[in-house]
C-alpha cells in the first residue's frame, strides 16, 4: 500500500502516523518530545521515530514511505527546509528536511510550520472543506492562526502570517506580558493556557485548568462565569481584527478550548456578532480533525511534494522528447 510517513513535533509530544494517498491515517503513534534532555536530544528523537515509522512501513506494507513530511513548532522557513527558530525546543537554523531525508534513505521530505500545517488538513478535508476562504484559529498554549486562500495556505513574505495570537488587543503598560516581548496580546488573555491561570487565580485550585473552568461555566459558576467571558471578549476583539482584514468566509476555532463545545461557541458567535458592523460574519464552526489536524497535514504535504516532483519530471521528458524527436522513450516518477 501506497504510504507516506507524517510527523507533528509539539513542545511536549510528537504525533506520528503513516498517512495513505487518500488522506486514511494507517498507523498512528505518540511519544514524549523529551525536550527537558536537550535540543541535540530532540532531534536525535525525531530521526529515530521517523526511521521506526519506516521500518514498520516496510513490514506492515510490503513497501517503504515514498515520502515524509513534518510539522514543527516556531519559525520555518519551508523552502529551505529549515527550522528557523523554536523557543520551546530551543533549536535556531535547524536543517531538519535535510536530516530526515538523510536518516530516512534520501526520500523527499516536506517542511511545515505546525499550525499552517494543520491548517492544510482542516482546509482540504476537515471543517473547511469546499470553503475557498478560510482561517483556522487553534486555542491551545498559545494562539495561532492559518489563513487559507484558494486551497492554499498563506506563508507571507517572511513567513510569519497568521499570527494572529500576537494582536495586541489590550494596549498599554497594564496589558499583560507575552513570550514575544509585547504586552497586551490576544495569547495572554484568551488562550487556553491564560484561561487556566486566571481560573487557577480565581479559585484558588493550583491545578485548576481550563477544561475545569468550562466544566464549572457549565454548573454556573459566577467565578468561573467571569473568567469564561473576559476570556471569549479578548478573542472576539481578535478575531474580529482578523475578519476585517481578512473576509474569511468559515472561520475554524479548534486547539484545546475548542473541546467546550457550544459553552464557547454559543458566547463567542454572539460576542464576534456584537462587534461586527458592517462586515460580512464568517461562519464560526469547531475545527474537525481534533490534534490529528498536524499530522494529516503533515501527511498531505508529502504527498503534495511527490505530485510536485511527478509534475516536473513529467514536463522535463516532454521537452526531452520535442527537443530530441527520435528518442524512442522517456523515463517517469510515479508518485
Amino acid at each position: 500500500m501506497k504510504h507516506v510517513i507524517a510527523l507533528d513535533v509539539g513542545g511536549t509530544g510528537i504525533k506520528a502516523a503513516l498517512v495513505g494517498a487518500d488522506g486514511a491515517l494507517l498507523h498512528e503513534a505518540r511519544r514524549p518530545t523529551g525536550r527537558d534532555r536537550g535540543p541535540d536530544a530532540v532531534v536525535a528523537g525525531i530521526l529515530d521515530f521517523a526511521a521506526e515509522l519506516q521500518a514498520l512501513g516496510r513490514e506492515r506494507f510490503g513497501t517503504a514511505a515514498r515520502a515524509a513530511g513534518a510539522a514543527v513548532p516556531g519559525i520555518v522557513d519551508a523552502a529551505a527546509g529549515t527550522a528557523v527558530y523554536s523557543a520551546n525546543l530551543g533549536w535556531r537554523d535547524l536543517p531538519l528536511r535535510d536530516l530526515l531525508a538523510a536518516r530516512l534513505g534520501g526520500i523527499p521530505v516536506a517542511l511545515g510550520h505546525d499550525v499552517r500545517t494543520g491548517g492544510v488538513a482542516e482546509g482540504r478535508i476537515g471543517a473547511g472543506k469546499g470553503a475557498d476562504r478560510f482561517l483556522f484559529v487553534p486555542l491551545g498554549t498559545g494562539i495561532a492562526g492559518a489563513i487559507g486562500i484558494d486551497g492554499r495556505i498563506e506563508e507571507g513574505a517572511h513567513g510569519y502570517a497568521g499570527e494572529i495570537g500576537h494582536i495586541v488587543v489590550r494596549p498599554g503598560p497594564d496589558g499583560a506580558a507575552c513570550g514575544c516581548g509585547g504586552r497586551g496580546c490576544l495569547e495572554t488573555l484568551a488562550s487556553a493556557s491564560a484561561v487556566s491561570r486566571a481560573w487557577a487565580a480565581a479559585s484558588g485550585g493550583a491545578h485548576a485548568d481550563a477544561a475545569d473552568c468550562a466544566r464549572a461555566v457549565e454548573a454556573g459558576d459566577p467565578r468561573a462565569r467571569a473568567v469564561w467571558q473576559h476570556a471569549i471578549d479578548a478573542l472576539a476583539d481578535g478575531l474580529v481584527i482578523a475578519i476585517s482584514l481578512l473576509d474569511p468566509r468559515t472561520l475554524i476555532i479548534g486547539g484545546g478550548l475548542a473541546e467546550a463545545g457550544e459553552t464557547l461557541f454559543a458566547p463567542l458567535r454572539a460576542a464576534v456578532a456584537e462587534r461586527v458592523t458592517f462586515r460580512k460574519l464568517p461562519h464560526i464552526v469547531p475545527a474537525a480533525l481534533g490534534d490529528a489536524a498536524g499530522c494529516l497535514g503533515a501527511g498531505l504535504l508529502a504527498w503534495d511534494l511527490l505530485a510536485t516532483r511527478t509534475t516536473a519530471t513529467r514536463t522535463t521528458a516532454t521537452r526531452t522528447t520535442a527537443t530530441h524527436p527520435t528518442a524512442t522513450h522517456t523515463t517517469e516518477v510515479s508518485p
